[in-house]
């Protein structure tokens, strides 16, 4: 049997991946409270739990391309989805600080792996004007994952089992509902393995692909394959951090993915601190996804148009960026509107400028590197989104809480010496200051790729 328009049943998939990858990242931070009360964990422990999480999710970056550079695409994704799978189910059966930190460590080695592996996925299964598309919707699908996760896991853990499931109650105990929450979600990534073990292949190796739409993929990938040709072995460390491009694209990433972040992690609390939402009416930060949803889509639907009229693909990801740079100047706007209508509308434009950028740094990865090193790179520059997430938890926690009279968790102090003299410069300032902040973090991101000449190290033609 064959599938017309494979290519796009693969994207399909990867969404589908990306979507249980953020239900089960984002369960733990929905049933916080319930968690904390059951395990008598304080915000510092789990603030540290948090950043156990953070941190094995930048050690796997770094490891998880160069695995699915040596093994493949099928079978790489196959390890990062049930390794992270069972270290969800795993996770109810914490039973302190200590073992719930173990559990959300190994579910950040595996979490992390599916970004790398889809980029190559993407670079094996489209063409250039099509990648940026592609890594529009499956990208989609991690907002999508985050906007569920509360309406699936909240349910699931204020149900009553002892009276409608009293043998589930027995079984799991204490907590029984966040318990059932984890091993649910868990469960679900291993079912997703099914279908993707039946139907992933390399185009060349799939029986399911039409001859019209190989045939399309092999003319459009020839350039490509003449440049690897010259080179077809996988680089080593050395060659990867002496590669221009890896440098300008992680330095891209670090300055501008803290945004993204602080949309996810922040945005909520100041609503609440700054404009006295309730927390019945943070509801409405569903809008804030949906334009994340948005963005992510137009990125790539404006960098394939802007292919198809002649563009190299570099230089249609670098229009659609400087657009996104230049609508960030809306960001101070975000905290100085009077209204909250008004305010929640300048969101939504900064939003999904972000996402449109981010699809399309991540699409500058897939174009300016050689399928066979690809993994690698974008684990190294994705290691810089983390790092920049970070320093960003730092910065804006410095912003609107002052000085700490708590004990500093173990990252907070590996960090402040390098961030000790911007944390003392912008403590107790409010989030106002990162609004205006944020306002200039992709214009400089834009530049700094473009002055760097990022639009010469394409190997990628039409």
């Amino acid at each position: 049997m064959k599938l017309k328009g494979m290519r796009w049943w693969i994207v399909v998939l990867l969404f589908l991946a990306a979507v249980l990858n953020y239900i089960d990242r984002q369960t733990l931070s929905a049933l916080a409270p319930t968690i904390q009360k059951d395990l008598f964990m304080g915000d510092q422990q789990y603030a540290n739990v948090i950043n156990i999480f953070l941190i094995a999710y930048t050690i796997a970056y770094l490891i998880s391309g160069r695995i699915a550079d040596k093994i493949g695409t099928r079978a790489s994704l196959l390890i990062f989805v049930a390794w992270w799978s069972l270290a969800n189910m795993l996770t109810a059966a914490a039973r302190g600080v200590t073992s719930l930190a173990v559990y959300r460590f190994a579910l950040g080695l595996g979490e992390a792996g599916i970004w790398p592996a889809a980029s190559k996925a993407v670079s094996e299964w489209f063409p250039a004007k099509e990648r940026a598309l592609a890594i529009g919707i499956y990208t989609m699908g991690a907002t999508i994952g985050a906007t569920m996760a509360p309406y699936i896991v909240i349910p699931l853990a204020t149900h009553t089992y002892t009276e409608t499931m009293p043998a589930v109650a027995n079984w799991l105990g204490n907590g029984t509902g966040w318990k059932l929450a984890f091993i649910l979600t868990g469960l679900a990534g291993l079912v997703w393995l099914v279908p993707w073990m039946m139907v992933y292949r390399r185009p060349e190796k799939s029986k399911l692909i039409t001859t019209s739409e190989l045939q399309m993929l092999q003319t459009s990938s020839s350039t490509e394959d003449a440049f690897e040709s010259e080179k077809n072995n996988a680089w080593s460390w050395k060659q990867v951090l002496l590669f221009r491009g890896t440098w300008l694209l992680l330095i891209g990433r670090l300055i501008t993915d803290p945004v993204w972040y602080f949309y996810q992690f922040w945005f909520p609390k100041y609503l609440s601190a700054d404009r006295n939402v309730t927390q019945e009416q943070l509801k409405i930060t569903w809008i804030i996804y949906a334009a994340a949803g948005v963005g992510s889509l137009l990125g790539g639907v404006l960098s394939g148009r802007i292919i198809k009229k002649g563009a190299t693909p570099v230089a249609s990801r670098m229009w659609v960026m400087l657009g996104c740079a230049l609508l960030m100047p809306l960001s101070p706007f975000i905290a100085s509107a009077t209204g909250l209508n008004i305010s929640l509308m300048l969101t939504v434009c900064t939003v999904l400028a972000s996402l449109a950028w981010l699809i399309n740094i991540s699409s500058l990865v897939v174009d300016v590197v050689p399928k066979h090193s690809l993994g690698t790179v974008f684990s190294v520059v994705a290691a810089g989104s983390t790092l920049g997430g970070i320093m960003m938890n730092m910065i804006v926690a410095s912003m609107v809480t002052g000085p700490s009279t708590k004990t500093a968790g173990f990252l907070d102090r590996a960090f402040h010496a390098i961030l000790d003299p911007v944390l003392n410069m912008v403590q107790g300032n409010g989030f106002g200051q990162w609004f205006l902040i944020m306002a200039f973090l992709h214009p400089i991101g834009w530049l700094v790729l473009k002055f760097g000449g990022i639009h010469r190290l394409s190997p990628v033609k039409k």
